[in-house]
């Protein structure tokens, strides 16, 4: 499952992408503008910029974050897979996936979530 990264050049430019690097997505339920809105961090920045949710927006082939909110956890992680001047597209981690990230101690995802083992699994293989 894909994912377009957007709005990342307000605040850095594509800086803080690289490829292969790990995405956190927080979902902001309460968010003014999208109530299924869903943040992107990364390492050393913090809020890069959001899962597109616009059809101006969206890569064609990616979800929208409307599309992939029920499927992920509150906290989760996707890769960098592409990169343009203005947008990025990510693959989200399959369960299998995070638990390989899990076991590498120096991903990414051990510095962008206090316990990252705390996630739900059988939540992520049952939906994505």
């Amino acid at each position: 499952m894909y994912i377009t990264v957007t709005a990342f050049d307000n605040l850095y430019g594509s800086k803080p992408l690289k490829l292969n690097g790990i995405v956190k997505l927080v979902k902001e339920p309460t968010n003014h503008y999208d109530t299924e809105a869903i943040a992107c961090e990364m390492r050393h920045f913090g809020k890069i910029g959001y899962v597109a949710n616009s059809t101006r927006t969206v890569v064609i082939g990616c979800m929208s974050a409307g599309r992939i909110y029920d499927k992920i956890t509150d906290v989760y992680f996707a890769r960098i897979q592409f990169i343009t001047g203005t947008t990025a597209i990510a693959k989200v981690l399959s369960s299998d996936e995070y638990i390989e990230e899990l076991e590498n101690k120096e991903s990414d995802i051990h510095y962008l979530c206090e316990n990252p083992s705390e996630i739900d699994i059988d939540y992520i293989k049952k939906n994505l």
